[in-house]
Parts: C-alpha cells; structure tokens; sequence
C-alpha cells in the first residue's frame, strides 16, 4: 500500500473565496436576526409601556371615584346625624325620642346599605378598568406566541 505524501497537504479543495462568502452569509444573517429580535422586543417594550400607562390613568381616575362616593357618604351621613341631633332637642316624651331614633337608626342602615352598594358598584368598576389593558395585553402576547 503506498501512500501518496503530494495528497495530504494539497490545498487544492480549499477555496478562501468560498469560506469568505460563507461568512459573510454567516455573519448577514445574524445580524438580519438580531435586527428582527430587536424590532420585537422594542415593539413589545413600547407596547407594555402604553399598558402600564393606560393601567396608571383608570387607577388614578377610579381611585378619585370612589373617594369622592366615600367623602359624599360621610358628609351625607354628618348631615342627617346634625339634623337629628336638632330633632332630638325638640322631644317631649320618652316615646318622641324612641319613635324617632328608631327611625334614624332605620334610615341610616338602609342609607348605609345604599352607599356601600354604590362604593363596591366603583370599586369593582375600578378594578374592572385597571385589569382590562394588562389582559388585552397578554391576549395580545398569547396571539402572538400562537401565531408564530
């Protein structure tokens, strides 16, 4: 068996014009991906910043709903205890001021009743407002997962 030494270092089957085209490809796509990768990720950035910033405005705007329900209950409820406070310095028998606190206590549980109902009415609103943009958004990501 003789070997041919002329074989084992010809450099005939390597081409530099071929190894150099190949990396140029090489590097062009890398740098065509990591352009798209960036694309992506600045578009899903400004994205979840719109989000955050939807979700900061219907918070402050609901918060500012419900302490005004909170601030309009207290003064109403100020309101009537004054005004009943100045009846019952008019009372004449123990039956007037029986009648009539019996009648406050009952008009100020179902007034009670009446704005907690209103305050859960906004705070579930409230709430309803803030999450919507966060699950628009991640139905959004979700569709974008799926679809790719």
């Amino acid at each position: 068996m003789a070997y041919r030494n002329d074989d084992i270092f010809s450099f005939s089957a390597f081409d530099p014009a071929k190894l150099t085209d190949s990396f140029r490809e090489f590097a062009e796509k890398g740098a065509a991906q990591s352009r798209e990768a960036y694309a992506k990720v600045k578009a899903a950035t400004e994205e979840a910043t719109k989000t955050v910033e939807t979700t900061m405005q219907s918070a402050q705007a609901g918060s500012v709903e419900v302490g005004l329900k909170a601030i309009e209950a207290l003064r109403t409820n100020a309101d009537l205890s004054l005004s009943h406070m100045e009846a019952l310095l008019g009372v004449k028998s123990v039956a007037e001021f029986v009648e009539l606190q019996t009648s406050f206590v009952r008009k100020q549980a179902e007034l009670t009743v009446d704005q907690a109902r209103s305050i859960q009415d906004a705070t579930r609103k409230l709430a309803e407002a803030v999450s919507q943009p966060g699950k628009e958004a991640a139905e959004k990501a979700m569709s974008t997962f799926k679809a790719a």
